[in-house]
């Protein structure tokens, strides 16, 4: 059985033009303006800032929360007062007399 491969040893005379080819085929290095690194972070201050949004956050939170509680209330009543006008100007009173 004939190998076809061959194991370690020098390169096969055939094997040097693909090499030179593989080389050409590479993209060329960039060249233009070189970009300066970014400035250093102040984490701190980012810190500072990251702690003022989610307590602003928090805030705000609590006074949608008060205020969706406040029309909670408001609703029960307009039903209840809905209700009541309702039976009162649909509902004959022996029917009324009897649903309470």
């Amino acid at each position: 059985m004939a190998s076809r491969g061959r194991r370690g040893g020098a390169p096969a005379p055939e094997d040097e033009p693909r090499r030179e080819e593989r080389a050409e085929q590479q993209a060329p290095a960039l060249q233009g303006p070189v970009i300066p690194p970014p400035p250093p972070v102040d984490y701190g201050v980012f810190m500072q800032g990251l702690v003022q949004a989610m307590q602003m956050q928090a805030h705000t939170q609590a006074a949608l929360q008060a205020q969706f509680e406040a029309q909670d209330g408001a609703i029960e009543i307009a039903w209840d007062e809905f209700v009541r006008l309702f039976r009162a100007k649909f509902v004959p009173e022996h029917i009324q007399d009897r649903m309470e």
